[in-house]
């Protein structure tokens, strides 16, 4: 940063001149690029804007009219300052005249009160000006290697934002063209405040080319992306005109994040990279204040006032739930459902794999109807009869809020609907609770899927089956799997039978071998649901159960 004129007063070659400021005393900030030395009455064609003038007066003119456009002349060019010392020309004081023409055209006038060296003045100023743009060069090295290595981490948009605003001690805003905030970094301020009708005041400003500052709003804008395909516009809340410095900060940061959405999988634009990030915080894989959250997702441009808020967890159906394309074609059916039925929706993948929405449901909107529709878009999307595709997406509903603090807790209730759906049809077609499921609707299996957590369930199912469990174990067996069939078909040998597809007296046999390890008979009602309740137990533990 370039000194000013009173970081050069301050300099030891000046002081020891007895400095004393005559005009424009306000105006003792203003950037210093050179030292000139005048003896000229029209310096003009000399100059060109911020120089520190030095004089001893002796090319002055005697008139106030010839002092007038000396002074005028300097003010025209650009010059910082203008410093005249006393002893060859004037002898105590400069020419009131020349104080009154300075006032007036605002231009910082000092008296050199004793005999001063120009030459040292020249040389420390000068050291100081290149100390200054060698440390802005070393700065802008810093910036440049740091946002290098964001680019080649393939950092998010949310972390990129983020060491902007660490760097530039200011909050940072990332928006899309359509003014929808896709990250933020609030620095000191409340998220809240910083966002509050944030797509009006963004709409006001315009800025010509790549970057450029706002000074009613005191924004630094760059934009984002490539020429002729920019998709956003960085923005940095100044407290000030902005620097040299700020200015390569902004640009290295749009810069990065134009890469880094070139390094990332296309599919995922940078809305729907925003609303999976603000679904992590929303299920609680990372931690966000639910006042944030609801300036955020408002934001986004989804509106939170007057709407319930639904949350819903989808699994994808089979083998290649986990893969993208599976993920996208599920993103793809649940946005473009919404956009029909005018339901505003935040959709993205939670790190489990499985897809989450957030429903702003109008007051008209039927949550039942709402549901049913994204449902049989998920099914359309389908594609039955190809290997591993088999059964249908399961969408779990969490209870309607009213608040973004109560999406959490609906958001879990979803996914553990999602998981006891899985225990209550294992085959995972869909087919036991529909395509659309709630823990109200699942019963055991719903309770079950909540408490698998819980020590005393699992001392329960171990002590019930945990025999059958350890004879499979060592012998290589699935009687586990055999009871399991029995127990879903109601006791019903013959249905077991055809379902296992073993002969009855097989079937008999091996009922009976589990009856003996386990100590029961299976023709008593209670030990079925005990036994039932146990192995649901079992597998809601086992499908949780961190890999190792």
């Amino acid at each position: 940063m370039q000194p000013t004129v009173a970081d050069v007063l301050a300099l030891d070659p000046v002081r020891r001149g007895s400095p004393r400021v005559l005009a424009a005393a306000d105006r003792l900030d203003t950037p210093v690029r050179w030292v000139h030395v005048v003896e000229l009455a029209d310096p003009r064609e000399f100059l060109r804007g911020g120089e520190f003038v030095l004089s001893t007066g002796i090319a002055l003119p005697a008139d106030p009219a010839g002092l007038d456009r000396f002074v005028s002349a300097l003010a025209d060019a650009g010059a910082a300052a203008l410093a005249v010392e006393i002893g060859s020309r004037y002898v105590r004081d400069l020419p009131r005249p020349l104080v009154q023409s300075a006032t007036a055209h605002r231009l910082p006038l000092i008296v050199l009160q004793r005999q001063t060296q120009f030459i040292a003045v020249t040389e420390a100023v000068h050291a100081e000006i290149l100390a200054a743009q060698v440390a802005e060069l070393r700065a802008a090295q810093r910036l440049h290697q740091v946002f290098t290595d964001l680019a080649a981490a393939a950092a998010s948009a949310d972390d990129i934002v983020a060491r902007a605003s660490a760097l530039a001690g200011v909050p940072v805003i990332l928006a899309d063209l359509g003014h929808r905030v896709l990250a933020c970094a609030p620095g000191k301020e409340e998220v809240a405040d910083l966002l509050a009708g944030f797509a009006g005041r963004s709409r006001a400003v315009a800025v010509s080319g790549r970057s450029g500052y706002d000074p009613a709003t005191g924004w630094l804008v760059a934009m984002v992306g490539g020429h002729g395909a920019d998709w956003g516009r960085l923005i940095f809340a100044l407290p000030a005109v902005p620097g040299p410095s700020d200015h390569v900060l902004a640009e290295q940061a749009a810069t990065t994040l134009a890469l880094a959405r070139l390094v990332r999988d296309r599919r995922e634009t940078p809305l729907r990279h925003a609303q999976t990030t603000l679904l992590a915080a929303l299920t609680g894989e990372r931690y966000a204040d639910s006042v944030d959250l609801h300036a955020r997702i408002s934001a986004l441009g989804i509106p939170l006032a007057g709407h319930r808020l639904l949350p819903i967890v989808i699994a994808p159906a089979g083998r290649a739930a986990d893969s993208a394309p599976a993920l996208a074609s599920t993103l793809d059916a649940i946005t473009s459902g919404c956009q029909v039925m005018a339901v505003p929706v935040l959709a993205g993948t939670l790190a489990d794999g499985r897809v989450g929405a957030l429903l702003a449901l109008p007051a008209e909107a039927d949550e039942d109807d709402t549901l049913a529709e994204i449902a049989a878009r998920l099914r359309s999307r389908g594609q039955p009869g190809q290997p591993g595709q088999a059964g249908q997406p399961v969408i779990g509903a969490g209870p309607a809020v009213t608040s973004v603090a109560q999406a959490s807790t609906s958001f879990l209730a979803a996914a553990q609907a999602v998981d006891a759906a899985h225990l209550a049809d294992p085959a995972g077609s869909g087919a036991a609770a529909g395509p659309v499921v709630r823990l109200a609707d699942l019963g055991l299996a719903g309770l079950l899927g909540q408490l698998a957590d819980d020590p005393r369930v699992q001392a329960f199912a171990e002590r019930q089956i945990g025999p059958l469990l350890l004879h499979d174990d060592r012998a290589g067996t699935d009687l586990a799997g055999l009871l399991t069939a029995f127990l879903r078909s109601g006791g019903n040998k013959a249905e077991t039978a055809q379902r296992v597809r073993l002969a009855r007296p097989t079937l008999y046999e091996r009922l009976r071998q589990i009856e003996q390890i386990l100590g029961v008979s299976l023709d008593t009602a209670e030990i079925r649901l005990s036994l039932h309740a146990a192995l649901i137990a079992h597998q809601a533990a086992t499908d949780r159960s961190p890999a190792l």
